[in-house]
């Protein structure tokens, strides 16, 4: 039976908490306070989530926030709760799943619009099966990296508002200590909660998950012609493909689009086994579990349709027929390919998108992979040729009569851009072309000297991430080429 938390001796941080997810019922969630760790230690803050929250940047270094945001000291107003939801996972249903070992406290309200507020790594839930309920550092780090320095990048993206650790055992492959994060976002519904209803019949708690999610998120839904709930699809289909086509454009490999990790308004959410990629490889697969390559970066773009599908199904017993939710998937199979090749034209300094702009996208991307050219090396080096020599981008291809001839028809293109600049285009591509992403080693490297008590590196990371376009002074090391040893770094689902 869900029970209320006891909120005796708890914090108040000076936020009107909301529990709007609470009030869908108890058929949603259970309640559960977060389980307190020992000896918690900072590992990392983001002051801009603290100003999204209307949190003090001050405090929240304090050993109160250290306590509220490890889930030792229960905060007023909140109403701590795991949620359920099922899945597929790698492309077969795996039944009910459920925050396993993320708590939801409640949800704030901004002057950016509500944003929920998650303790990830907070201990057991009944939701947890097999599991510890708990994160580790390595990976905590990640995503509280990850999430920031998408979110700078302009990709929707779950934020993270600090790390926390504690020298309590977590066993994996190996006795790691564990971690908390505090995640952020405006909801962190995903596909599978509407599957979990659907699955089981709940078509009651089915309508009830899609009139919350129509009336706070999309509202427009409701006016629209026809079935609102086919209007949602359609919706939703539109936001995931903006977001995977700013993940291929930026190089991004998610690692597991399990229907479970989806969010349901287009936002990057779950970071564990991703990566951003180095040399350009299309069939990359980041994560070490994913043996049939099922989530390599070429495929994302068609793992986001399948996982569309999945969801479309879960919806149908609100929708007329079948073919209402077909119709409402098609625009994905246009809306992708254009938001991507629209991203893919403003790389290469681009303002309108032409005829041929597709093929000379294609021959770059297929010169790059002969190659295995690096990708961020290759855009930023791109950008800084639009006003000046070649050569440095040259330099990166082995093909080098091949490059020529595209490099010509690049320039040709870009000259018969109405009003053509050099300066201009250059300045345009170095704000789209990164200079710094959160590369495998970069993080490795952070991880590592965390582990021994050194958040120092955390912090410098963090801070040339929430800049990637910016080419600060002293950390050039950090656009340089990865060492060797990062192709031997593997990544799996383990957290």
């Amino acid at each position: 039976m869900n029970r209320p938390v006891d909120m005796a001796a708890s914090l108040d941080l000076g936020l009107a908490w909301h529990n709007r997810f609470a009030s869908l019922g108890e058929a949603f969630y259970t309640l559960r306070a977060p389980t307190p760790l020992p000896s918690p230690h900072w590992v990392g803050t983001s002051p801009t989530v603290a100003d999204l929250l209307g949190l003090d940047r001050a405090w929240l270094s304090s050993p109160a926030a250290l306590d509220a945001f490890t889930g030792n000291l229960p905060i007023a107003g909140t109403q701590p709760l795991a949620s359920v939801y099922s899945g597929h996972q790698f492309g077969q249903w795996a039944g009910q799943l459920g925050d396993g070992r993320a708590i939801l406290l409640g949800e704030v309200d901004t002057p950016s619009g509500p944003q929920e507020v998650q303790l990830k790594g907070a201990g057991l839930t009944p939701y947890s099966r097999m599991g510890d309920g708990r994160a580790v550092l390595r990976s905590s780090i990640r995503e509280f990296l990850c999430s920031e320095a998408m979110h700078a990048l302009g990709i929707p993206t779950s934020r993270a508002l600090c790390v926390t650790g504690s020298p309590a055992p977590v066993r994996r492959e190996e006795i790691e200590t564990a971690a908390v994060v505090t995640r952020v976002a405006p909801s962190f519904i995903r596909f599978g909660h509407f599957e979990h209803f659907s699955h089981h019949g709940l078509h009651g708690e089915l309508r009830q998950l899609a009139d919350f999610v129509i009336d706070r998120f999309y509202p427009a839904c409701r006016e629209a012609p026809g079935s609102p709930y086919a209007a949602l699809l359609e919706a939703v289909s539109a936001r995931t493909a903006e977001m995977v086509a700013q993940w291929q454009a930026v190089g991004f490999c998610h690692g597991v689009m399990n229907t479970d990790n989806m969010s349901i308004l287009g936002l990057t959410i779950d970071y564990g086994p991703f990566q951003f990629l180095d040399a350009f490889n299309p069939g990359h697969i980041c994560n070490h579990s994913d043996t049939g390559g099922r989530y390599a970066y070429n495929r994302q773009p068609n793992i986001a349709y399948w996982n569309l599908f999945a969801l479309g199904q879960a919806l149908l017993p609100l929708m007329d027929d079948q073919q209402q939710a077909l119709d409402a998937l098609e625009p994905y199979k246009a809306l992708m390919p254009a938001a991507l090749q629209r991203r893919m034209n403003a790389k290469l300094g681009l303002g309108r998108t032409e005829d041929g702009d597709a093929e000379l996208t294609e021959s770059l991307m297929k010169l790059m992979a002969a190659d295995a050219v690096d990708f961020t090396i290759f855009w930023r080096r791109l950008s800084h040729a639009v006003a000046g020599p070649i050569d440095a981008v040259r330099d990166l291809f082995l093909q080098r009569e091949a490059f020529d001839a595209w490099a010509q028809r690049w320039r040709e293109r870009l000259q018969a851009e109405p009003g053509f600049d050099a300066a201009a285009t250059q300045s345009r591509m170095l704000r789209t072309n990164p200079q710094v992403v959160l590369r495998n080693h970069l993080g490795e490297i952070a991880i590592q000297r965390a582990k021994q008590g050194d958040f120092s590196e955390v912090a410098r990371l963090q801070n040339a991430l929430e800049h990637p376009f910016e080419e600060l002074p002293g950390q050039q090391d950090l656009a340089a080429f990865p060492p060797d040893w990062a192709s031997q770094i593997e990544i799996s689902c383990s957290s």
